[in-house]
């Protein structure tokens, strides 16, 4: 297991050194003069030039690399343009608003999702089953913005029920509606694939067999049938909780919740170049990590699968 992490991380090395790379190419050749956004129209040449320099602007391109990879290397993702803030003590303040997000719309998804696969595949063909893949399919087809738009206008701005934008930590109220937002598609696509998978399995000998002995139907769909469909469904379940905390951008922006996704798009309104990078690396950062922590989970699900 050890050597196996160690070679994933080993393997991550490259990728994230590819991200970095393409990352400050696309942001070295996109128009714009970081100096002039700080300052503005009334700053005078003398000041833009001394910021450049600060920035190490006047610098060859190749030099501009090498500077920020030694800067990164040691944990440095530059300071902000917009307000003088660095860019990893704003990624650490927004990171954990994120985190909560992703979380209870992550734990939503898959119990529904799991649970709704589940019963679809028992009773295949019912009017559960119909309703339950419709509903799945018009999880996945609907856009976020619309989800989380029409949410806003139902249960905010018409009923009044629930508060529509805004984070106040400790308060549920205000996690209902983003949550919902943010969990609708992953539960689906999870229902869909549970579904699928739990009708491969429940088509295997050994299920047969379980039946045969006399066990109880719960524990032959549960202890037998779940257990062995869990793996691609768990494949997807990492795949889902790595997009939800890479940013969540179109929910976090639709209800003003001060995440990640939302710090993105306000870089790149601003065209905060370090931001803008330092997001970007950190959401693939994020992206590695959750691949791995699935690939290591298959041996905990799965005693058959081996990592030697």
């Amino acid at each position: 297991m050890f050597s196996y992490v160690v070679r994933k991380l080993l393997y991550a090395v490259p990728v994230i050194w590819g991200v970095v790379t393409i990352v400050f190419i696309l942001m070295a050749i996109v128009p714009g003069d970081p100096a002039r956004l700080m300052m503005g129209q009334r700053g005078d040449p003398e000041t833009l030039a001394r910021i450049r320099a600060d920035l190490g602007l006047d610098l060859p391109i190749h030099k501009q690399y090498v500077r920020f990879l030694k800067d990164l290397a040691r944990g440095d993702l530059g300071v902000s343009y917009r307000n003088n803030e660095k860019v990893v003590d704003a990624l650490m303040t927004r990171f954990g608003a994120t985190l909560k997000l992703a979380f209870w719309a992550m734990i939503l998804a898959s119990i529904l999702g799991i649970l709704a696969g589940i019963i679809s595949a028992v009773k295949q063909y019912s009017i559960f089953d119909y309703s339950a893949m419709f509903i799945a399919i018009s999880g996945i087809s609907a856009p976020v913005f619309w989800v989380g738009l029409l949410l806003l206008l139902i249960f905010a701005y018409t009923l009044h029920l629930i508060p529509g934008v805004g984070y106040v930590p400790g308060d549920w109220r205000y996690f209902i509606l983003p949550v919902i937002t943010l969990g609708v598609r992953p539960a689906a696509l999870i229902a869909r694939l549970t579904r699928s998978c739990m009708l491969e399995v429940m088509t295997q000998d050994y299920i047969r067999t379980a039946r045969a002995k006399g066990l109880h139907e719960r524990a032959v769909v549960m202890r037998h049938a779940l257990k062995n469909a869990l793996i691609p469904v768990v494949t997807i379940v990492g795949t889902e909780v790595a997009d939800l905390l890479s940013g969540a951008v179109l929910t976090e922006t639709i209800f003003a919740w001060p995440g990640v996704g939302r710090l993105a798009v306000e870089a790149l309104v601003a065209r905060d170049f370090p931001m803008i990078r330092g997001t970007v690396i950190f959401m693939a950062v994020i992206f590695l990590v959750a691949n791995l922590i699935v690939d290591i989970s298959y041996g905990f699900i799965d005693p058959r699968i081996r990592y030697d």
